[in-house]
């Protein structure tokens, strides 16, 4: 997995890990837009479900996984983030050798600010549900985006 490298230029996959849905967004070329791309439905074999995520990574032509970090909200690991890195681990095995480089990023209150945005745009209940994820993972890669735009 990447750390601090420079960023090359292409576009990015962001990954928002949910226990029945795996929500996706892509960002532009440039890195300055993400757009929700979908949902991934847990099948409960994770080598099927990361599979999918590599078929869409190679699809969108992406040069980066950018997946969401679940840190509590004190900054430390507690089990969601300790499985999202072994999930980051188990792509970046996949997607390495294609070139594609996987980060995690902290990815704290992306599917509250999801809720609240989706909320405030008029979109409620099982309609919302539909999409939070995706929201979520756009949420995630903009805020990715903005970082390595800073760097």
């Amino acid at each position: 997995m990447t750390d601090d490298r420079p960023a090359r230029p292409g576009r990015a996959l962001g990954v928002d890990l949910g226990a029945r849905r795996i929500g996706i967004a892509v960002s532009d070329s440039a890195g300055t837009l993400a757009t929700p791309r979908g949902t991934v439905a847990r099948t409960g074999d994770a080598a099927r479900d990361r599979r999918a995520l590599v078929e869409l990574a190679l699809e969108e032509e992406a040069v980066v996984v950018v997946v969401g970090h679940p840190l509590s909200l004190d900054g430390t690991r507690g089990p969601a983030a300790r499985a999202a890195e072994a999930e980051a681990a188990a792509l970046a095995d996949l997607l390495t050798d294609r070139g594609i480089d996987v980060e995690l990023f902290d990815e704290r209150l992306t599917t509250v600010s999801a809720h609240q945005a989706l909320t405030a745009g008029g979109t409620r209940g099982r309609d919302q549900r539909a999409v939070v994820d995706q929201t979520a993972a756009a949420i995630l890669l903009t805020a990715w985006c903005d970082a390595r735009r800073a760097r």
